[in-house]
């Protein structure tokens, strides 16, 4: 038996060794007065969209065509799945902490306005270009080949669909210096009149597109809100758990709104798309529990691997966000040469379906790295030469970028 362990130490000690390094080196390379809390959330809030739509979005092979299917349409007792991988309100929350704290160093810097805003929307939006330019020329090879208009639609809808949440943040970042005293209660309130009108007076639906504004202004208004100071107390993070929690439970109990926090093709409500009251209340209740975690998370960011991790997730979050949803289609696409594949191209009716869709996420996640191998230098730039410090601890260092795991997104 300790032969075995011997030979277990010496197939997996050097590599393991190295990465113990490695993670040691980023530890050590950070500043002291990083608040590595925010960098875990931000993390957590990018795996956890990830996660929820490699779980709850299916492609159903229907003949010589694909289309999109939700196993919560099937199943909405699954809703509670949902309530846990939607944390796109955390990310906002972050973002609007990081951007106003951001501004705010600019300006005492001297960088203006417009230099702060380009650097910013640059590493924001400089990995668009390769997905875009990928999928355009991938629908141009499909209609050439003859294949079907729906499938095409279906495939690059779903490639391009979180373009949209880069826009409204983007938005938010070029307004952040109007919004730094703005307090979140009113966006509240817009939200809240513009489903009194939508739901209760029968008003038009266009009119709920007003909330992609105003739903995640609230969250991002929090992240204000937080940099000014004014949410530093365990009292503030109670009140909007249990505020938001209690909210969100009435609205579904009472009010007729979805208990899916994302959206179900053949719902007659999306909460997500636009936000609904309940998305916001509900992000209300993530971004109190959010902050609650702070200091446990701080504790947990100080074993070097845990940070390590967190660190890298935060230096490839734009690229890990943009090519998910291609490394679940690429997936499909592949697994159709082989037929239909219970989990990947069966309808999503049953449990069966969940338990073979569980079993696939490790090779969505090596689609994924895959794609991070291609892409990731839009983001992060050229690969280091020999001789040069690690990509990680030459940003943790660089006064400049202010660490490119804290602006990024």
């Amino acid at each position: 038996m300790r032969d075995r362990s011997l030979w277990y130490r010496s197939l997996w000690g050097p590599p393991l060794n190295s990465i113990r390094t490695a993670a040691r080196r980023i530890d050590a390379a950070t500043p002291v007065e990083r608040d590595r809390a925010t960098d875990a959330l931000r993390a957590f809030a990018i795996l956890g969209v990830v996660l929820g739509h490699w779980l709850v979005t299916a492609l159903v092979a229907d003949g010589g065509t694909l289309r999109t299917a939700s196993p919560l349409h099937f199943m909405p007792w699954l809703a509670p799945i949902s309530w846990m991988f939607q944390t796109l309100a955390v990310f906002f929350l972050v973002g609007g902490h990081v951007a106003t704290k951001g501004y705010a160093s600019a300006r005492a810097r001297g960088v203006t306005y417009g230099r702060w805003l380009r650097l910013r929307l640059t590493r924001l939006f400089k990995p668009v270009a390769a997905v875009v330019t990928l999928w355009a020329v991938a629908a141009g090879c499909l209609l050439a080949t003859g294949a079907e208009a729906g499938t095409i639609h279906t495939l690059v809808k779903l490639a391009l669909s979180p373009l949209w949440f880069l826009l409204v943040f983007a938005a938010l970042t070029a307004a952040t210096p109007l919004l730094t005293r703005l307090n979140p209660l009113w966006p509240l309130a817009v939200v809240l009149h513009v489903d009194l009108i939508r739901f209760g007076l029968g008003g038009p639906s266009w009119l709920g597109w007003m909330n992609l504004a105003a739903g995640w202004l609230v969250p991002y208004t929090l992240g204000a809100a937080w940099t000014r100071g004014e949410l530093d107390g365990r009292r503030a993070g109670w009140v909007l758990l249990s505020g938001g929690a209690v909210a969100t439970a009435g609205l579904v109990a009472w009010a007729g709104y979805p208990a899916s926090m994302v959206g179900v093709p053949g719902a007659a409500v999306s909460n997500l798309n636009p936000p609904t009251l309940a998305a916001v209340t509900f992000g209300l209740a993530q971004c109190g529990l959010a902050l609650l975690l702070r200091d446990r998370l701080r504790r947990a960011m100080r074993r070097p691997l845990a940070w390590a991790a967190v660190a890298l997730v935060n230096l490839s979050a734009m690229t890990i966000f943009l090519w998910h949803q291609t490394a679940l289609m690429a997936t499909t696409a592949t697994g159709l040469l082989a037929g239909r594949l219970p989990g990947l191209h069966t309808a999503p009716d049953d449990l069966t379906w969940v338990v073979a869709r569980l079993a696939w996420l490790p090779v969505f996640v090596l689609s994924l790295a895959v794609c991070w191998s291609a892409f990731r230098t839009y983001e992060q730039g050229t690969r280091r030469v020999r001789g040069r410090r690690s990509r990680v601890v030459v940003v943790h260092r660089s006064g400049r970028a202010e660490a490119k795991v804290t602006d990024g997104a």
